[in-house]
C-alpha cells in the first residue's frame, strides 16, 4: 500500500501482542521513531519524515486509537489506552521491524508515550525528542486558571462515557472548524490534511478512542507517574516548545524536565504548537543537530 502522503514511503500494519498498528517506512540509515499528537496521526510528520529519510529509516505511526490503527475496548481503569500499553505497541513494531534500539521524536500525546517509553525501557531509546509538552503528573499537580483556560480539552476529554463522545458527534463540523480552523487559515496545514485530521471528531471510533486516551491521562497514567516519581530518563533528551503557545509562556518549562532527566537540553522556538508543520525546516535543523 501507499500512502499518499509519503509517495516515497511504504505503508504497513504490524500486528503486535494487543492490536494492529498503521505505520508508513521509509529512508536508509539510523532508525528513527515519530509519534504523532491529539487530534492528528502519522500524516503530521509529512514536511519532516521525507527530508530525515534522507538519512535515517524513518518510521511514523498511528498511535492506537487514531488514524488506521486498532481500536482496543477499553476498561474501567482505561488501561488500554494509557501511555504504558501504547509505548509497549511502538516497542514491538520497531522489534518486528528489526530495530532493537531507536531515537525518538514525540509530539502532543505522542510524547507522552515517548516519555513512558524512556521509562520503561530505557535500552531502548538511545535519544528522545519531545515537542511542546510538560510532564502529564507536573501539568496536573499545578493547574490553574490559565492552564484550564488554554488546554479545556483536558479536562473536557476526560468526562465519563458517553458525554464528550455525544457532544462532539453531535456537532462534528463545529468542533472540526474550531480546532484545525486557526490551523488552516495559518497555512501550516493542507486542506487535505485537516480532512484526514477530522477523522478525530468525525469517526465514533476513533473520537472515543481519543477521548479515552485523555481519561487514562487523567488517572491510570498518573498513578504510573506517581509510582515512578524518581525515576528520570537516562538517554540525551531534547526538549522544545512553541513560544507562541500561551499554555507555556509563563512556565520555566527547561527547568521542570531537569528534574525528570539527566542529560537534557531544549529551548522555545518561534511556533504555536503544532510546531512540526509550522516551522518544519527550523525543526529538522534541531533534530539534526541534536542527533
Amino acid at each position: 500500500m501507499q500512502d499518499p502522503f509519503y509517495p516515497h514511503f511504504q505503508n504497513k500494519k504490524i500486528q503486535t501482542s494487543d492490536i494492529e498498528i498503521n505505520l508508513v517506512i521509509g529512508g536508509q540509515g539510523p532508525p528513527i521513531l515519530l509519534l504523532h499528537g491529539y487530534p492528528q496521526s502519522h500524516i503530521m510528520w509529512h514536511k519532516v519524515a521525507p527530508v530525515l529519510a534522507e538519512k535515517y529509516t524513518v518510521v511514523a505511526t498511528d498511535l492506537r486509537g487514531y488514524g488506521d490503527s486498532g481500536k482496543p475496548k477499553t476498561d474501567q481503569y482505561h488501561f488500554p489506552y494509557s501511555k504504558r500499553a501504547m509505548a509497549k505497541d511502538q516497542i514491538e513494531v520497531m522489534a518486528t521491524l528489526g530495530f532493537e534500539t531507536f531515537k525518538v521524536v514525540g509530539h502532543d500525546r505522542g510524547a507522552r508515550v515517548a516519555h513512558r517509553m524512556a521509562l520503561d525501557y530505557p535500552h531502548h531509546v538511545e535519544k528522545l525528542i519531545l515537542l511542546d509538552i510538560l510532564p502529564t503528573l507536573w501539568l496536573y499537580d499545578n493547574t490553574d486558571q490559565a492552564f484550564a483556560t488554554h488546554y479545556w480539552h483536558w479536562f473536557f476529554l476526560i468526562q465519563p462515557y458517553p458525554l464528550p463522545e455525544m457532544l462532539i458527534g453531535n456537532s462534528s463540523d463545529f468542533m472540526e472548524k474550531a480546532i484545525f480552523g486557526p490551523l488552516e487559515a495559518s497555512g501550516a496545514c493542507m486542506p487535505a490534511s485537516i480532512v484526514a485530521y477530522s477523522r478525530t471528531v468525525k469517526d465514533a471510533d476513533i473520537l472515543h478512542a481519543s477521548c479515552e486516551d485523555y481519561r487514562a491521562g487523567a488517572t491510570i497514567d498518573l498513578a504510573h507517574d506517581r509510582a515512578d516519581i524518581d525515576s528520570r530518563i537516562h538517554c540525551p533528551l531534547l526538549i522544545l516548545w512553541g513560544a507562541k503557545n500561551p499554555a507555556y509562556q509563563r512556565m520555566d518549562v527547561l527547568k521542570i524536565w531537569k528534574e525528570k532527566a539527566e542529560n537534557v537540553i531544549g529551548k522555545a522556538v518561534d511556533s504555536g504548537h503544532f510546531i512540526a508543520e509550522e516551522i518544519p525546516s527550523i525543526l529538522l535543523e534541531e533534530i539534526n543537530t541534536f542527533l
